[in-house]
């Protein structure tokens, strides 16, 4: 069985180089070590799977950059005036660039959506750049380089549907999670897997994703909180989940996130809502409920009459006068 090393070294004893065998075989026999999470066939191909895939996404990020820094390098100010360079509208007009002529403003209007066109005259200056051979040549390989990563991408989705046909209901009981979406909560699937038993609690799950506070502590002071190592895919994942998930207004997640974010900074409160999403997603999992969103005012019930004399003193510190009968007793 594999066991964690950390396990061992618990454990007062000998251990030396020589009696290293002997004395992990004393530890097993006597209950001391746990077996470690070691994932079956089957969710190790999915793994690979889906961390290609990511791997993918991110060289098109790349690739975007790039482009960016080609165009930049030519004067081409394109991305101030469209925001998306890989929508249809930029893509046409990025196409039209690779050629040696400079386009006019009748054939951009006719490469762009109607919604752009109030927005001709910037688009014009934006591209009235001086281009040389070379970029052309380069802007031109940029580009056919980020469709293959696009196609690829594509089959891998495809692949990862055909695949996870038996992940279908957990991937739509997870997208109900505000921040998942059907793409992530596949990622979430392929690492973790579908039986909660392997771990004995949401806390257990936290831990060996690595989205929980650290314990460096010495001769009883604490040092630092951060995090400890765990899964890196997972642990990508899920902060990505949770920085979506605090812009969905109406959620326990955004409350969550602002409420630390204004004590303890942004990434703190982003990796506090990672490990909120992890133990619901455990749960789901585990006894099979839908998720139900604890509400955006949840922490306004929490020191209520607390709290509203707080916000009177702070008002009349501003130079609000209240009604005697505003003051709660």
């Amino acid at each position: 069985m594999i066991v964690n090393a950390a396990h061992m070294k618990a454990v007062p004893g000998r251990k030396t180089d020589v009696k290293d065998a002997e004395w992990i075989a004393d530890l097993l026999q006597h209950g001391l070590l746990r077996a470690s999470f070691v994932p079956s066939r089957e969710q190790r191909e999915l793994r690979e799977l889906t961390r290609y895939r990511k791997s993918l996404i991110e060289e098109r990020s790349r690739e975007m950059n790039r482009l960016q820094k080609v165009l930049e390098g030519a004067n081409i100010k394109l991305s101030t005036v469209i925001q998306d360079l890989s929508g249809k509208s930029a893509r046409k007009l990025l196409e039209r660039l690779t050629k040696e002529d400079a386009p006019n403003s009748e054939e951009v209007s006719r490469l762009i959506y109607r919604n752009l066109l109030p927005k001709l005259d910037q688009i014009m200056a934006a591209i009235e750049g001086i281009i040389t051979p070379l970029q052309r040549q380069l802007l031109a390989l940029i580009l056919d380089h980020m469709d293959d990563l696009s196609r690829r991408i594509d089959k891998l989705d495809r692949m990862a549907e055909s695949y996870m046909e038996d992940y279908a209901k957990a991937i739509e009981a997870l997208d109900e999670i505000p921040g998942i979406a059907p793409r992530s909560a596949e990622v979430i699937l392929a690492e973790i897997g579908l039986d909660m038993g392997r771990f004995p609690s949401a806390a257990h799950l936290c831990s060996w994703a690595g989205i929980c506070p650290g314990n460096h502590k010495s001769a009883g002071k604490r040092y630092h909180g951060r995090t400890r190592k765990g899964n890196k895919t997972l642990k990508s994942i899920l902060t990505q989940c949770a920085k979506a998930a605090r812009n969905v207004k109406t959620s326990y997640f955004s409350a969550q996130y602002h409420r630390i974010a204004a004590r303890r900074g942004k990434n703190r409160a982003t990796i506090a809502v990672a490990h909120s999403i992890l133990i619901a997603v455990y749960h789901i999992l585990k006894n099979g409920v839908p998720f139900h969103d604890l509400g955006p005012n949840y922490f306004d019930g929490f020191n209520r009459e607390h709290k509203i004399r707080g916000y009177l003193k702070r008002l009349q510190a501003l130079g609000w006068e209240p009604e005697p009968a505003a003051i709660p007793a």
